[in-house]
């Protein structure tokens, strides 16, 4: 269970029981609402001025839980999209519930609904999340009005104007919280309300999200790049010289590379030139895969290492124009490498005259032993390193596709935040190489453009450009492909990520896996969470509401690295590609960013239920984009998905062409946000 906040609802009641007289109870009443800012301590390194600071269980009992709280009192406030906890004293009403009768007031008293609610009838509790993303760094107060009305019709009460002993809490920080609700009331009157119609309110400061990356980014510089190996062997090839490319990657911690795979060079079509580079980025991440936590005003980030990383650059044939040819960095996903999707996309660039260059993400692309093997046509290779980012994290002797980017052990609630944060940071600082000029071919001339830079990313690629869009200035136009957030609804939502979850939850101590008899995958849980825009759930399955808690604080320790987190900072000109019925990265995530950014007339959606049925396309369409295989029915769409992309890149951002015209199959824009799964059978 989230002991921290069911804890305090439970303190809080036994509180009202013994503060009130049993005469006061003939009404209902609304006890201490949370977030609050009393589960805070004023801190002035951080942006916020304060840091969260939230009770602790037992942590002999529950030390999944103290771990976890451990990581959250790291925080300079509270979630940007809160799960609200709203406990009564009796039954309510639970036709009263609504955005008129429950609802936020923030900056500029703009006024934020609720949505996704579950009455918990074991402990008359309400949950509701934000109707919107929040803004970062700032205060909202949290309002309960008397309409809304327990089981007799009768108004529900509270206790907002109590005296100094507030919410059982005394000293100086309780009666400066009290004072600040008590000034915060009149806000109300934005929603059409007076304060005396208030039963009950909390106030709360979310956290802020830009901050560390802004400041690591302002310590970025250039640093040398290099096309040599070091034997000083040369690795810039001409496509035409080249007769395969061998990646012998490391699967393991001890013993050989796994027999070397053949790389799609049959897919390059357009690209004049192959080029395997390197370049150093400062590591942010500490050896438990964390970025230390710094004051969000006053901290400064520390480098903990450098990585030495390496790129693949495809340039396209010919010659380059004055200045350098454009460049598109390009993002792939998670369990993907940089030998995978940005392959299946270099040729339609480079046939639009637009270079491409990718990187592996942190944790990504197997062991660092990996190597590359380039054949020329004349029989004589060359062998260097392919620049995996992967290590065997978990010391079990394997090395797996994606271990490393993720936090582990008593920092598991951080997951892949800090990862994604640092591969956000390995493209802001590869960014700052090309703007200061990449000679690929040795002559003393950059052969790639200075300011003519872009992105775009599938999947995970998509997530963390997402992130980097919102950071990056210096790239002139993006597009995410399929991407979305926060990354536990994603896992939650998704057939293939569920069974993470579902482990994750079996081994907490205590555990929260709340069927008794796991099926072989652990999909069977039940957090009987709604989606957005659904009717009031009530909630009568056991646990179900301690790991609907623990979804919420992942998201909420995880906003760091969530792509809808940065969508509101989007200032460039971007297309958000997504696909109906998309079963890795579900549509109400993506939906999560659009709504964030008001991107929705940025959005391309792909019919796939249509293309489906008339086509014969894969019943999950997640990777669209770059299923490039001529004998399947879905390489028609890829190219039209790739070429859109190509067309915006060199209109530099200008140009949004529907990738299939007049036909049904893309919406450009769409006229969706869907909120549902949609998935095909």
């Amino acid at each position: 269970m989230r002991t921290t906040f069911r804890a305090a609802t439970l303190a809080a009641l036994v509180l009202a029981l013994l503060v009130f007289p049993t005469s006061a109870f003939a009404k209902t009443h609304v006890l201490q609402p949370m977030p609050t800012n009393l589960d805070t301590v004023p801190d002035a390194t951080q942006a916020t001025g304060l840091r969260v600071d939230l009770p602790k269980p037992n942590c002999r009992s529950f030390p999944s839980d103290c771990a976890d709280i451990a990581v959250l009192d790291t925080l300079d406030g509270f979630n940007i999209q809160p799960r609200i906890t709203i406990p009564f004293s009796k039954p309510i009403d639970l036709k009263t519930v609504s955005s008129s009768t429950i609802f936020l007031i923030g900056p500029g008293r703009h006024v934020v609904g609720i949505n996704q609610a579950v009455w918990e009838p074991l402990t008359n509790t309400l949950h509701v999340e934000s109707n919107e993303q929040l803004a970062q760094a700032s205060t909202y107060l949290l309002v309960v009005t008397r309409r809304v009305h327990d089981t007799n019709g009768e108004p529900v009460d509270g206790n907002v104007r109590d005296g100094d002993d507030f919410r059982g809490r005394s000293g100086e920080d309780a009666k400066a919280y009290r004072d600040a609700l008590l000034a915060a009331l009149p806000s109300v009157a934005a929603a059409g309300i007076s304060p005396d119609d208030v039963a009950e309110a909390s106030l709360f400061t979310t956290q802020s999200i830009t901050a560390v990356s802004t400041k690591i980014r302002s310590q970025l510089r250039a640093t040398p790049v290099s096309f040599s190996s070091p034997a000083g062997t040369r690795t810039v090839f001409p496509m035409s010289s080249v007769a395969t490319v061998q990646w012998s990657r490391q699967l393991t911690a001890t013993g050989p590379l796994a027999d070397p795979v053949f790389l799609p060079t049959p897919a390059l079509f357009g690209v004049g030139t192959i080029a395997f580079g390197t370049y150093d980025s400062p590591d942010y991440e500490n050896a438990d895969e964390v970025i230390p936590a710094v004051g969000s005003r006053t901290g400064v980030p520390a480098v903990q290492s450098t990585n030495h990383l390496q790129f693949t650059l495809f340039l396209p044939t010919g010659t380059a124009p004055a200045g350098g040819w454009p460049v598109a960095i390009f993002g792939h996903g998670f369990t993907d490498s940089k030998n995978g999707a940005p392959w299946a996309v270099a040729g339609t660039l480079a046939s639009n005259k637009i270079a491409s260059i990718a990187i592996n993400v942190v944790g990504h692309g197997f062991g660092a032993d990996g190597t590359y093997t380039v054949t020329r046509v004349d029989g004589s290779t060359t062998t260097f390193a392919a620049g995996g980012r992967g290590f065997d994290q978990n010391h079990d002797g394997t090395i797996d596709s994606t271990e490393g980017v993720s936090a582990v052990g008593a920092q598991s609630l951080i997951g892949n935040r800090d990862g994604l944060r640092q591969t956000v940071v390995d493209i802001m600082q590869l960014v700052k190489e090309l703007k200061a000029g990449v000679d690929v071919d040795g002559d003393g001339m950059p052969d790639l453009s200075t300011s003519r830079i872009y992105y775009a990313g599938q999947s995970f690629g998509g997530i963390y450009g997402t992130q980097l869009l919102g950071l990056e200035p210096d790239i002139r136009a993006g597009v995410p492909n399929v991407p979305g957030g926060p990354i536990i609804e994603i896992a939650r939502l998704s057939p293939a990520f569920r069974p993470l979850v579902g482990i994750a939850l079996i081994t907490r101590n205590p555990s929260l896996y709340n069927n008794p008899t796991p099926d072989a995958f652990f999909t069977n849980f039940d957090e009987n969470m709604p989606l957005r825009n659904l009717p009031l759930v009530v909630d009568d399955v056991p646990g179900a509401e301690a790991i609907a808690d623990l979804i919420d604080n992942t998201e909420w320790a995880q906003q760091a690295g969530n792509p809808a987190a940065y969508a509101p900072y989007l200032t460039r000109p971007v297309i958000f590609q997504f696909a109906r019925g998309d079963k890795t990265v579900p549509n109400p995530t993506t939906s999560a960013i659009l709504r964030a950014c008001g991107c929705a007339n940025r959005a391309t959606l792909f019919r796939n239920d249509l293309a489906h049925a008339a086509a014969g396309t894969s019943t999950n369409p997640h990777t669209f984009l770059t299923n490039i295989d001529p004998t399947k029915p879905g390489a028609p769409f890829a190219f039209a998905a790739q070429q859109q992309i190509a067309t915006f890149f060199t209109s530099d951002g200008a140009v949004t062409i529907d990738p299939d015209g007049p036909g049904p199959f893309f919406e450009t824009p769409t006229s969706m946000v869907p909120e549902d799964l949609a998935f095909i059978q």
